[in-house]
């Protein structure tokens, strides 16, 4: 039973192909349906609609929809920076440390964590990276698709639908739906820019980006896309204090070279270097009575994590190999690719879709510039850790027909769906995680080094495993127009998973209501749920993380348990159950004047049993659970679970104004606001297993409450503008960030952010048809955060910023494109 819908699909595929005799003409490609000016309300839009042609402003939800020049005037490679520029209820914040958390390429919508939200290309399912978010202040836990593997070249536009859409596509979509519509027009171009950051002069960034298409005879066409970046490291350390002792002393005395060491040796704050490439293409061809369809991407990228310094005289520096102390850097090389394959046609007046897509993503993890310290001089220095593999497979069948009812018309749509998920932990070498025992003396004192690899503590073989999940879903989607003026809609959809997920129906009830030719309301209600990720069930790692505990700076060497280990269960793990969802929206589209389109919705969204990763649990308590466990006494422990209940309560607001600029151009302006609170209602109870171990121990402390609900801004404001006079263009751009607050365990350790404003500006000269130049910057006044006085550590040179307002810490960016098209 486990592969039948997948064998049934590919059958049914391979049937249809041959004989195309005895359908009918098939149906237009949906995402050939947009109209040439991206940013009109009259637009076509195909995301939270079945075979029903609505305009954005027709839309019974709130839907954004970002054309391929907008996000290529943001002067960002990927989707996810101009994203986090152009909707206002997006969040993409630039984060340092946290792991792997800091290369996933990915975004929260309105206020909820990026896995809450459902990622489709071309309206199908898009499969998760293998990393995951784990010891990070922001999104812990999360595991999303990671943007950053969708070739920016073959974006042609993005739809963002702003709702609960778990009824109509299923697990994930709580918080809404990112729809990437590839590229389907004839023609190509290239265009390649280069950047760096005023301050220091570092971040230096190439990007290229290409696309072609052609026809295939008279009833295809294939697209093809590329897209390259490279980019070098950002620092915005600050030199370890003179004050500071670095080298071990010398028979009671400082060491000399304490005068001549360099002490600008933390580069972790800031972007780390990245390398990466990606293919794809998108193909159709009409048979005349079955249109075939097929797309796909592929991508690699390096990643360099460069960690925190050890000294000369840190137990990890051990003077035979680092005399001067070292940084050791993880390498992340990832490898990613997903194909789709379908068929869709018409039979009897239904419109039918079938599809399979199969996605991977593989990251080999290796530490260098490291070593183990506790296996002494004979550490290597370069250490394998191991991979982590995660893979979806979706095949799907829909199927919609209109029908004439009354004046208007009725809408029927149906479909099943079957994905299966694996997920896999691939164990490192021996070196990477093994337990020396040796010793040796310092400044006096006889000191045991950690076990395992810094920066590059491997996945041990207790670790390494994988697992196996199907999930068969059916729905049914109706939408109703009794008249041009009215929307009724509803949906409903049936999961059923073979693991402890099990069974979940959810609907959903939308309605739109045109009260004059310029005003409209509509709202919506629905249930939603989201399945723990395989990841969450099984991921484990260990990774060294900087706290302060008792008032104190520690290196916690912070080991995520999978939660149905024994150690996990000895500290009160219970397995994963789906997160489940309430959402209620309600708002207006007023259209006072030509050109000018107003929206405003407000949303309330709660999420009961919401997985988070716990508090960080350390401690003489825990270890002794730890080592109980067989695990090393000089870890700490975190796992997943179904902590908290939250309510997420926001408004949007979005405005979009094109108008002529005195018969010599045109000037289209887009204002967008928003206001996301969110409040935690319940926190689960400590489990038996940490109650007995006395005060101190939370399950979800002070701290990781305040990261789902205060660590964002709680507003933010974006306006801009682009004009065009003849062959010139100029681009504007002004976002607020709002303020935010760090709260700690330690009430005395509190902080708080203010606001924000962050100006960009791109220059374009259209020289000829084919030819422009644009110059341009990105924070075009230097705006830093606020300096974190009480995060700073002179010990290290870094932690004065905070990484959650949204738009980084590395200051300001200018860059420059040429671009070609033919």
């Amino acid at each position: 039973m486990t592969n039948t819908f997948h064998l049934l699909a590919t059958v049914a595929v391979a049937a249809v192909a041959g004989p195309v005799l005895a359908q009918q003409a098939a149906s237009p490609s949906p995402q050939t349906a947009a109209q040439a000016d991206e940013a009109s309300s009259d637009l076509i839009i195909v995301t939270g609609t079945r075979g029903v042609a609505r305009t954005i402003a027709n839309s019974p939800v709130p839907i954004d929809v970002i054309g391929a020049p907008e996000l290529e005037r943001t002067g960002r490679f990927g989707a996810i920076s101009a994203l986090n520029l152009l909707v206002p209820s997006f969040n993409a914040p630039q984060r340092a440390g946290g792991g792997t958390a800091t290369i996933i390429q990915t975004g929260g919508l309105r206020g909820l964590n990026p896995d809450q939200t459902l990622i489709l290309v071309n309206g199908k399912r898009r499969h998760r990276t293998s990393l995951i978010n784990a010891v990070s202040a922001l999104y812990n836990g999360s595991v999303p698709v990671d943007l950053d593997m969708i070739p920016q070249s073959a974006i042609g536009r993005v739809e963002v639908l702003r709702d609960g859409a778990a009824a109509q596509y299923g697990s994930d979509a709580i918080a809404g739906v990112v729809n990437f519509i590839l590229k389907d027009k004839e023609g190509g171009s290239v265009d390649f820019s280069a950047g760096q950051n005023y301050d220091r002069s570092d971040g230096e960034t190439y990007i290229l980006n290409a696309n072609f298409a052609t026809k295939l005879g008279d009833n295809g066409m294939l697209n093809l896309f590329g897209s390259a970046r490279q980019q070098e490291i950002s620092n915005r350390a600050q030199p370890i204090a003179r004050t500071v002792r670095l080298y071990p002393l010398v028979s009671g005395q400082p060491d000399p070279r304490e005068a001549s060491i360099d002490r600008l040796v933390t580069t972790n704050f800031g972007n780390f270097p990245v390398r990466n490439f990606n293919l794809g293409y998108n193909l159709e061809y009409d048979f005349g009575d079955v249109e075939a369809y097929s797309f796909g991407t592929f991508g690699q990228r390096r990643s360099d994590l460069v960690f925190t310094y050890r000294t000369p005289r840190n137990s990890a520096s051990l003077p035979q190999i680092y005399p001067n102390g070292f940084r050791p850097t993880l390498i992340i090389q990832e490898e990613d690719y997903e194909f789709a394959f379908g068929l869709r046609g018409n039979a009897s007046g239904w419109d039918w879709d079938l599809s399979t897509v199969y996605g991977k993503n593989r990251a080999r993890q290796r530490g260098v510039e490291t070593l183990n310290p506790s296996l002494g001089p004979t550490s290597p220095t370069e250490l394998y850790v191991g991979a982590l593999r995660s893979t979806e497979w979706v095949s799907s069948l829909d199927v919609t027909r209109s029908f004439d009812a009354g004046e208007g018309k009725l809408q029927v749509s149906f479909g099943g769906q079957h994905r299966r998920e694996t997920y896999a932990v691939l164990e490192g070498e021996p070196a990477s995680y093994a337990a020396g025992n040796y010793t040796f003396v310092l400044d006096g004192v006889t000191v045991r080094p950690a076990p395992g690899g810094q920066a590059a503590a491997g996945f041990t073989p207790d670790d390494a495993g994988s697992i196996t999940r199907n999930n068969l879903a059916a729905y049914v989607d109706v939408a109703w127009d009794p008249t041009s003026r009215t929307t009724i809609s509803a949906a409903a959809r049936f999961e059923h998973y073979d693991d402890a997920s099990g069974d979940t129906l959810i609907g959903k009830v939308t309605g739109r209501q045109e009260l004059t030719d310029w005003l409209s309301v509509r709202g919506a209600v629905s249930t939603g749920f989201r399945a723990p990720a395989l990841a969450q069930q099984l991921y484990a790692s260990t990774t060294g993380q900087f706290r302060t505990l008792n008032g104190q700076l520690n290196l916690l060497f912070i080991k995520t348990l999978p939660v149905e280990s024994p150690a996990a269960r000895a500290l009160g793990s219970q397995p994963l159950q789906p997160e489940t969802s309430t959402n209620l929206s309600a708002g207006f589209v007023l259209q006072p004047l030509d050109g000018l389109t107003i929206t405003i919705d407000a949303y309330q969204i709660r999420v009961d049993d919401r997985i988070t990763i716990t508090s960080t649990l350390t401690g003489p308590a825990v270890t002794a659970i730890l080592v109980g466990a067989g695990l090393s006494p000089d870890i700490s422990a975190q796992y997943f679970t179904n902590a908290i209940d939250t309510r997420t309560r926001g408004v949007d607001v979005v405005a979009t104004y094109r108008h002529g600029l005195f018969d010599v151009g045109t000037m289209n302006w887009n204002i967008g606001y928003n206001y996301n609170k969110t409040t935690i209602t319940g926190i689960a109870p400590n489990p038996a297993q940490l109650a007995s171990l006395g005060a101190g121990f939370a399950l979800f402390d002070r701290r990781a409450q305040n990261n789902v609900t205060e660590n964002l801004p709680r507003t933010k404001l974006l306006i801009s503008n682009f004009t065009q006079i003849g062959d010139w263009s100029l681009n504007t751009r002004v976002n607020r960030f709002g303020g935010f607050s760090a709260f700690d365990n330690t009430v005395a350790n509190d902080r708080s952010y203010g606001a924000k404003w962050i100006a960009d500006l791109e220059l374009n000269w259209q020289a000829t048809e084919a030819f422009n130049i644009a110059v341009g910057a990105n924070n075009l006044f230097n705006v830093y955060p606020d300096f974190d006085p009480i995060g700073f550590n002179p010990n290290l040179g870094a932690g004065f910023y905070a990484t959650s307002g949204a738009f980084g810490f590395t200051g300001g960016y200018y860059y420059a494109r040429v671009g070609v098209k033919f």
